[in-house]
């Protein structure tokens, strides 16, 4: 398996070089050269293993040879062995062909668990056998950062920084960072917004020096190896609904399209996956872009939603990429006018191909509070904000031909307790190991919006190994 990038002048590399790489030398993300493709036989021989040899099995064709069978298999188990489901990614029948699958099971309460979990596993061990050590660097709006934390804390080769939006993540989502006291962990608290932490993380991508001086790599789903890992539950949702001969829909609440591509991943490879619904809060850059064939920038607004108050959505040029007819120069022009002038517009023909698989759905704050209570009401089910907007997707969208569709529960809804008590009246608690999580102690630094300052602290940091936020 052989990975390229989406602007075309990287060098191609093998998925191990990927992982460690993160974004291409050319500020393109990587992608398969060619998909894998599984046959109706082999999605049917998946319906009767468990969660992680299933995921082994999709993820195999993207590793290839860079990791001997007997290796992955144990990461990959690993990976899945510390949720707290047993089924690790369980299915809900919320009414007649309206499924609900969970995706908070895992340490941090979370779907990048299902990613981060095995990517933090696959980072040590290749850096083991390579002898080497590597500076990760993340930006997150609420759930990235304290599952890429949770995965790599503790670790003697890797040292992560994380930036997330000063004062725009849930107390919950905060604390999960930033009480992780291992000196290898580095939180930073930015004067922005999402949007401005992953621009200075691509800007620090961008800068070849700094990245080959501090040996730079990436968590955030534009490392190919977390696409990849997400792939499987997708997998997993149709084969226990009856794929291949069941046709069923996905609505997934997102904001940098990194979990909806998975899906569209997941069609490459044979899911008979009919529709992709985008589900967006009011930050609907998505679903106007879908409506009208602009993608265009606007002002990001705080949401009972944060991980999807988000107006650039890094995984979209992944799918810009075969919309173009995978033409790198293509989207280097299209994505350098948009940086330039925060919008670009798509032809008809692309268009209308984007339209026969992809929805978009939008949902303010008062219709995601209304659908938290509605859920709550009909079936005893307290769903957090983005689980909310993903069902409220579903209901919206289900005449579209699909005979079942999946809503994706995105968190736990104890990360977002005062949007859950707003519309309930009943506070959720967290998993009894996160029970003290309001009286740990906490340690983050903070920082503006400024890359030359990021680039120094990050430096003084791996240099005298003294954790963000210690004296």
């Amino acid at each position: 398996m052989r990975y390229v990038s989406t602007r075309g002048s990287a060098p191609e590399l093998a998925f191990d070089e990927v992982l460690l790489a993160g974004l291409a030398q050319d500020g393109g993300l990587y992608v398969p050269k060619s998909w894998p493709e599984f046959s109706a036989t082999e999605l049917r021989s998946l319906q009767k293993l468990d969660y992680a040899e299933l995921a082994l099995q999709v993820i195999r064709p993207f590793v290839g040879d860079t990791l001997s069978a007997t290796s992955l298999g144990q990461i990959v188990r690993q990976a899945y062995r510390n949720f707290d489901h047993t089924a690790v990614a369980p299915l809900k029948q919320m009414t007649q062909g309206l499924w609900l699958m969970e995706l908070f099971h895992g340490p941090t309460l979370a779907f990048k668990d299902f990613a981060l979990q095995l990517v933090g596993r696959l980072f040590d061990h290749m850096l083991a056998e390579r002898g080497e050590q590597i500076t990760i660097v993340g930006a997150t709006s609420g759930d990235t950062g304290s599952a890429a934390i949770e995965a790599c804390r503790g670790s003697e080769r890797i040292k992560i920084f994380i930036l997330h939006p000063r004062g725009r993540v849930s107390e919950v989502q905060r604390r999960q960072m930033t009480t992780a006291l291992e000196g290898n962990v580095h939180n930073i608290a930015l004067e922005g917004t999402f949007d401005d932490c992953q621009d200075l993380v691509k800007a620090l991508f961008s800068d070849a020096a700094f990245r080959d001086e501090m040996k730079l790599s990436a968590v955030n789903s534009i490392n190919w190896a977390r696409i990849m890992a997400q792939i499987a539950y997708y997998v997993a949702a149709a084969v226990a609904l009856g794929a291949p001969e069941r046709r069923l829909a996905f609505a997934v609440p997102t904001g940098n399209f990194g979990n909806v591509y998975a899906g569209y991943a997941a069609r490459r490879i044979g899911v008979p996956i009919d529709r992709l619904i985008v589900a967006s809060n009011e930050n609907d850059i998505l679903t106007r872009f879908l409506e009208s064939g602009a993608m265009s920038v606007s002002q990001v607004r705080p949401t009972y939603s944060p991980s999807m108050d988000i107006q650039v959505s890094s995984n979209f040029e992944r799918l810009l990429f075969d919309l173009l007819g995978r033409d790198g120069a293509a989207v280097e022009r299209t994505m350098t006018a948009f940086r330039a002038e925060g919008r670009y517009d798509l032809d008809r023909e692309c268009m209308e191909s984007l339209r026969e698989l992809f929805s978009g759905f939008r949902l303010d704050d008062p219709g995601t509070l209304e659908e938290i209570r509605r859920t709550h009401e009909e079936t005893g089910e307290l769903v957090d904000p983005h689980s909310a907007i993903g069902l409220a997707a579903a209901r919206a969208c289900r005449g579209e031909g699909a005979p079942a569709i999946v809503a994706l529960a995105t968190a736990h809804p104890a990360k977002f307790p005062d949007a859950v008590e707003k519309a309930t009246g009943r506070r959720p608690e967290l998993p009894p190991r996160l029970a003290d999580l309001f009286e740990r102690e906490e340690r983050c630094a903070s920082l503006p919006n400024d890359v030359a300052r990021l680039k120094q602290e990050i430096r003084n940091r791996v240099r005298a190994n003294v954790p963000c936020g210690a004296a």
